[in-house]
């Protein structure tokens, strides 16, 4: 299994929309190597739905229940989409300055390429996300 970082603007897509929803292509994504992470993700790999902009906090746990395909808001064809389901939100959420004081996190990829949408979390800093979280790993 792998682990992954879902950022969304929550003025255009919240957590709270997609519990709405439940299950939920996550598209529109214009950048090649987010695109390449999501072509990597395999059914059951697990997410955290991070708010941007001015929240920069995760927020909730999310599983990827389809894998990559294309993306029917790109008239080029260049890019693709994969679905994810909505799992539960965190107890405790996690903002992008907790995660920043925590030295095991420092190569995060949320840090350290914090313009991608899209970024892989290694295994170690799952378990450590989930446990500030307040979640099970």
């Amino acid at each position: 299994m792998q682990y992954w970082l879902f950022k969304s603007e929550p003025g255009a897509w919240s957590w709270d929309d997609h519990v709405k929803k439940g299950v939920e292509h996550w598209d529109g994504v214009r950048n090649y190597q987010a695109n390449n992470n999501m072509k990597a993700m395999k059914i059951g790999d697990k997410g955290f739905f991070y708010h941007s902009v001015k929240e920069k906090t995760i927020v909730g746990i999310v599983e990827v229940v389809k894998e990559h395909y294309p993306d029917h808001t790109d008239d080029f064809g260049r890019f693709g989409m994969v679905d994810l389901k909505a799992l539960y939100p965190v107890k405790n959420p996690v903002t992008l300055a907790d995660i920043k004081t925590v030295p095991e996190l420092e190569n995060l990829a949320l840090v350290k390429q914090s313009r991608l949408s899209v970024v892989p979390v290694g295994k170690d800093e799952w378990k450590t996300i989930c446990k500030m979280a307040g979640v099970k790993p």
